[in-house]
């Protein structure tokens, strides 16, 4: 999961981000974590006046979103392929965990995930996509 996912739901209860971050655990898609990805959701989410809720309400989120995920292993072989080092943890965690998709508004970020055979897709698609509609 992006960053700025994590950050844009956090920030308003209105949107896709929210959307998509309200159905974590309830068997609608399953996502991927790996330690370095957390701890990077952890640092950008506590910076001050990033979002408007407590450290320890950013703490509870991130102990869902932990307890939900499969957990991966880091492996650095392929790295670098995004511009964007934060982005290739995010792909990292993809490719290990064999994911179908990166959910963003970010696809010309993410290009090289076909490479892996993962699709991009913005958020308004992918929740269309699970809940049978076509987009």
């Amino acid at each position: 999961m992006p960053f700025h996912v994590l950050v844009s739901a956090l920030r308003s209860r209105l949107g896709w981000w929210f959307d998509l971050l309200s159905q974590l655990g309830q068997g609608t898609y399953q996502h991927v974590v790996t330690v370095p990805l957390v701890m990077e959701y952890e640092d950008v989410l506590l910076r001050p006046s990033l979002v408007r809720v407590t450290p320890v309400a950013v703490h509870d989120v991130l102990d869902y979103l932990c307890a939900t995920a499969v957990r991966q292993s880091v492996h650095f072989l392929w790295r670098p392929r995004l511009a964007d080092v934060k982005d290739d943890m995010v792909l990292e965690a993809a490719v290990n965990g064999q994911c179908q998709a990166i959910v963003t508004w970010n696809a010309r970020d993410f290009a090289a995930a076909s490479e892996f055979g993962i699709a991009v897709l913005n958020p308004q698609v992918f929740l269309s996509t699970l809940k049978g509609e076509t987009p």
